[in-house]
């Protein structure tokens, strides 16, 4: 199994960003995929989570309206694109597969990739 995020990278404040996350190894399409984000001293924060069809999704309100999920099961890929970008969201990303749960509930997750890094600053 595999989980490979890219995308990361520098970006200024008000810029976008869109994050990719390569999986391999399962059954794509039948797996939630959940971005989840650390910042460096901090807990890791869920972001948002798309279902398995991708017909549902859900954010975390630090992101709603800047931050959009997006799936292509054909493509076992999972996006994660960011606009409106703040010094807040500097974090390390890492995408999250889960067989059977969609929420927020990190200890949940079967699969994790290994993060990819974003800064926002001037």
């Amino acid at each position: 199994v595999q989980l490979v995020e890219s995308g990361g990278g520098l970006v200024q404040p008000g810029g976008s960003l869109r994050l990719s996350c390569a999986a391999s190894g399962f059954t794509f399409s039948s797996y939630v995929m959940s971005w989840v984000r650390q910042a460096p001293g901090k807990e890791r924060e869920f972001v948002g989570a798309i279902s398995w069809s991708g017909g549902s999704t859900t954010y975390a309100d630090s992101v709603k309206g800047r931050f959009t999920i997006s799936r292509d099961n054909a493509k076992n890929t999972v996006y994660l694109q960011m606009n409106s970008l703040k010094p807040e969201d500097t974090a390390v990303y890492y995408c999250a597969a889960a067989r059977a749960y969609y929420g927020r509930r990190q200890e949940e997750y079967n699969y994790w990739g290994q993060g990819t890094q974003v800064t926002v600053s001037s």
